[in-house]
């Protein structure tokens, strides 16, 4: 038995990384989980191991930045498996290592389409069955907002956004039972990876900062922290970002 039996999910950007770690902790603990990303091969990988692992699961292949195929891939999932009680948005792409003088406006379609335009396309698109049923939602965000980034401008913005629309969006919505959450996670994502590469002294630097100095896991660490923000046992937490980041600033 698990804390998530008998409920449906949505990850983004789930065909590999971070998502992928997210989506598979959900379904070991019993959730149905649909993977929506961009690269059809990558959802269809994460799928196997959610069905590995004693869980349904669907992959959908979308560009998320297009509210249209969001809305085509909620009506997937809701023929599929009925409704959608958990939607965890983790997807965001951005160019990276850009100076904020030469940012394009390709740049900012980017980062904002990707990021905040599409968590609220999904949350839109979600919330007819979240108010009805079980109602969770976790976004993922940044400690860099903070931090700052140099040559990641678009990518700050965009995460800040994130996390002023899921404020909002728990404000707005508790009164239908439904909870809206961040997790600032502290894990190697590729950008955080080309990073560092790219700047060697600024991995020793944030290594530095961590009370627990270790990079966290997708699945063991970040993929169980959005396991407690969906399940019953946070059901009076919202509003609020859940720093999994080894106790230290890192930018995820």
């Amino acid at each position: 038995m698990g804390t998530l039996d008998g409920k449906v999910a949505i990850v983004t950007g789930a065909g590999g990384g971070v998502g992928r770690g997210i989506a598979v902790a959900l379904a070991k603990e019993g959730a149905s989980v649909t993977v929506v990303d961009i690269n059809g091969d990558g959802a269809n990988e994460t799928v196997e191991t959610i069905e590995k692992a004693g869980a349904a699961g669907l992959a959908i292949t979308a560009d998320i930045s297009d509210s249209a195929a969001v809305d085509a891939a909620v009506a997937a999932v809701v023929d599929r498996f009925g409704t959608v009680d958990i939607l965890v948005n983790n997807a965001q792409a951005s160019r990276s290592g850009v100076p904020l003088a030469e940012v394009t406006d390709a740049d900012l379609d980017l980062a904002f389409g990707t990021g905040p335009r599409a968590c609220f396309y999904f949350m839109r698109a979600c919330f007819p069955y979240l108010k009805d049923g079980y109602g969770r939602v976790i976004n993922l965000r940044s400690a860099s907002e903070l931090l700052g980034m140099t040559g990641y401008a678009t990518y700050v913005s965009a995460k800040g956004a994130i996390g002023a629309l899921s404020r909002s969006a728990a404000r707005e919505w508790g009164a239908f039972g439904i909870t809206v959450n961040c997790i600032a996670p502290g894990v190697m994502t590729p950008g955080a990876e080309a990073h560092f590469k790219a700047n060697p002294d600024d991995y020793k630097a944030v290594v530095a900062t961590m009370s627990i100095p270790r990079f966290g896991d997708a699945e063991s660490d970040i993929g169980r922290a959005v396991v407690f923000l969906a399940g019953p046992d946070a059901s009076y937490v919202t509003g609020t970002t859940m720093s999994v980041d080894g106790g230290g600033a890192f930018y995820a």
